[in-house]
């Protein structure tokens, strides 16, 4: 059996507030292999992008405490030093981020900044980190990129932006690559543009791919294995054809129930998951999703509300695993929820 390129085990996440401690990521395992992709799915404040940062050791310094273990190549992140760190991260790890007009400093232009993070890890001179940056601006699709390069974040659109933040996250060929919401505030045209162009580049440099977002569109397009978090911890995980065609977690019901149908009835109004996520610094002692979860009643003794359930395997396929009391989560699926799930989703996987 190999070891995973990327192994989290019970990874904590815990802010000291003035109000107490805000769990925002409780005990979260997940492992990933080199050249595969997994998508990070679930409702903001859900842990997606705060585990992401702690992988990044962008906690270090803060008030956060962090606690588990993640493996990188069989090298734990949280107990190597500083200097170690900032050595790995924008080598090893990248990071593309959401918003690229705020991750891009305004007054630098494109080039200066993608060749800056290749200078880093380097010891090139400033004009063969010039030829580098303008390959990589080549790559990733940015026309003119001998002209463009001298540009400022502000003369790029949104798309472009997002093609820059791309060259600068692959300019050092880092191993693993952690996209957080890349799609966001772009068309949908450029979405699908995007999408493309980071599964071209990942075969490319065989890289591991997660792709953090709520949009299940974006993973059943991207990922080969989903893990979906709700309050914190993981509820559901598993290969993402069976994930999406044989959800075994209600939340994960809720989640594709949501999604508009577009080949179904325009008048149709969307399903909505009812209710609001628990506060993080007082969350409920059984299942978290307990109080919105429609299906609560059919588990016996007021197991839900009483004891977490935990993460344990599905009954259809091997690899899957969900955090639910359900006994038969098959029958509810088949006969209530099924009828309310977005086929669009999951007909070209």
């Amino acid at each position: 059996m190999t070891t995973p390129f990327l192994s989290v085990q019970d990874l904590k996440v815990h802010f000291p507030t003035a109000d107490g401690i805000v769990k925002a990521t409780d005990g979260l395992s997940f492992t990933l292999e080199k050249g595969k992709t997994l998508g990070i799915v679930g409702e903001s404040g859900s842990g997606k992008s705060v585990s992401s940062s702690a992988i990044l050791g962008l906690h270090r310094g803060t008030s956060a405490i962090v606690s588990g273990s993640i493996l990188l190549d069989g090298v734990d992140l949280l107990s190597i030093g500083d200097e170690e760190m900032r050595r790995k991260r924008g080598s090893e790890i990248a990071m593309i981020f959401q918003d690229p007009l705020s991750a891009m400093h305004p007054y630098y232009t494109v080039g200066n900044q993608i060749a800056e993070a290749y200078r880093v890890h380097h010891s090139v001179s400033k004009k063969a980190a010039r030829t580098r940056t303008i390959e990589m601006l080549d790559r990733v699709g940015i026309p003119q990129p001998n002209r463009r390069v001298d540009d400022y974040p502000h003369q790029f659109s949104g798309g472009m932006r997002q093609r820059a933040m791309i060259a600068m996250a692959l300019i050092n060929n880092p191993s693993l690559l952690i996209a957080d919401e890349p799609t966001t505030a772009l068309d949908v045209t450029v979405q699908a543009q995007i999408l493309d162009l980071l599964q071209d580049l990942q075969r490319d440099f065989d890289a591991a791919v997660m792709i953090i977002t709520h949009d299940l569109g974006v993973v059943a397009e991207m990922a080969d294995d989903v893990l979906v978090m709700y309050a914190g911890r993981a509820v559901e995980y598993g290969a993402t054809k069976e994930l999406l065609t044989h959800p075994e977690m209600p939340y994960t019901w809720g989640l594709l129930s949501s999604v508009p149908d577009v080949t179904g009835d325009t008048s149709a109004k969307l399903v909505p998951i009812p209710g609001n996520p628990p506060s993080l610094l007082d969350p409920p002692r059984g299942c978290a999703f307990e109080p919105r979860c429609a299906h609560r009643d059919k588990v016996p003794g007021n197991l839900c509300r009483t004891t977490l359930p935990d993460l344990v395997p599905g009954t259809r396929y091997e690899g899957h695993l969900k955090r639910c009391h359900l006994t038969n989560p098959d029958a509810v699926y088949e006969t209530e929820v099924l009828p309310e799930i977005a086929p669009d989703l999951v007909e070209n996987r």
